[in-house]
């Protein structure tokens, strides 16, 4: 099935699963918990995402073995990336290579594929990291029903194989074997793997306090998310606590990390944030707008990220590489 065709299924079953939703738990009822929200709260919602956008380039800027492309570029690159793989159903592929392809005159293309493939990484561990830290709120705390607990620790199971896997792979040099096996069944681009191999075993055998650093950066990006989501429950007029928020951060991370495929994690995110709000002892109303006023501040960075997309134009040439394929540049 062609990609365009399974992304377009992927979307109206996701839009479809919303409306059931809308329509189960009344949009008069949705609607009523929205209007609590004032414009200044929004402002101040959008204000902290604003804020995890820069940490998470930070992340990205450790993760990077060289000087590095300047930091505003890799905000703007970040935001164009984000703003692809809001739509994209390939596990957010599309919009790594859009930082890449938006960087290749500030960033070589050997420096910054290898970059992106240790950030996805870190940001991966950081987020199972949020998710122990989560499953441990949960067990402590009285209010969290039984089903929640332990469908949480499922999921932190699921993500550290995940995320140990994507990490072991990678440092038992996986990539320059691959590559090989393509070679003797008749394919091409051993040298690019071979050398994208290299890069990546390089960096976390020699720059692995850089890694830790990323790791680190995404964390406190991901329990940034977590202060945004107190702010939420509070314009909704919900008594929400840091641990509580804590607790739906590590959830919805942990969806998006299942649910790569579905672009958005259209639809999925909803029902799951509905069912965790009851399980607080709140209206599932209640969490469906929650996850309509947080879609709502990410959807403006997608818009700034589209703009940026449309408007951003390469800086000057480093090192006299002239832009490239990106497999052409690993060569």
């Amino acid at each position: 099935m062609p990609m365009r065709t399974s992304r377009t299924i992927l979307v109206a079953a996701g839009a479809l699963g919303l409306l059931a939703l809308v329509y189960c738990f009344g949009a008069a009822s949705i609607a009523a918990v929205l209007t609590h929200v004032t414009w200044w709260q929004f402002v101040l919602i959008c204000l902290v995402h604003s804020l995890n956008v820069v940490v998470d380039s930070y992340g990205w800027r450790y993760a990077i073995a060289g000087d590095g492309a300047p930091f505003h570029r890799l905000v703007a690159a970040r935001c164009a990336g984000d703003a692809v793989n809001a739509v994209t159903a390939v596990a957010a592929v599309g919009g790594e290579l859009t930082k890449a392809w938006l960087l290749r005159h500030d960033l070589a293309y050997r420096e910054s594929v290898p970059s992106l493939i240790v950030a996805k990484t870190a940001e991966v561990l950081s987020q199972a990291l949020l998710l122990a830290l989560g499953v441990v709120l949960a067990w402590t705390t009285a209010a969290v029903a039984p089903a929640l607990r332990a469908a949480m620790l499922y999921l932190l199971v699921f993500e550290v194989i995940g995320a140990g896997g994507f990490l072991g792979v990678q440092v038992a040099g996986a990539v320059g074997k691959a590559g090989r096996v393509l070679t003797w069944i008749g394919g091409r681009g051993v040298h690019h793997a071979e050398r994208l191999d290299e890069a990546l075993r390089g960096f976390y055998r020699n720059q692995w306090p850089r890694f830790l650093v990323s790791v680190g950066l995404y964390f406190v990006g991901w329990l940034l998310g977590a202060v945004q989501g107190v702010l939420i429950l509070q314009s909704l007029g919900l008594p929400g606590s840091l641990v509580t928020a804590t607790i739906i951060e590590a959830l919805w991370s942990a969806v998006r990390f299942v649910t790569f495929f579905v672009p958005a994690s259209l639809g999925t995110l909803e029902g799951a944030t509905a069912a965790a709000f009851s399980a607080f002892g709140f209206s599932a109303g209640a969490g469906l707008a929650f996850t309509l006023v947080r879609r709502a501040s990410q959807a403006v960075w997608i818009g700034v990220g589209a703009v940026v997309l449309m408007a951003m134009r390469p800086a000057p040439v480093v090192a006299a590489e002239q832009a490239a394929p990106v497999a052409s540049a690993l060569d």
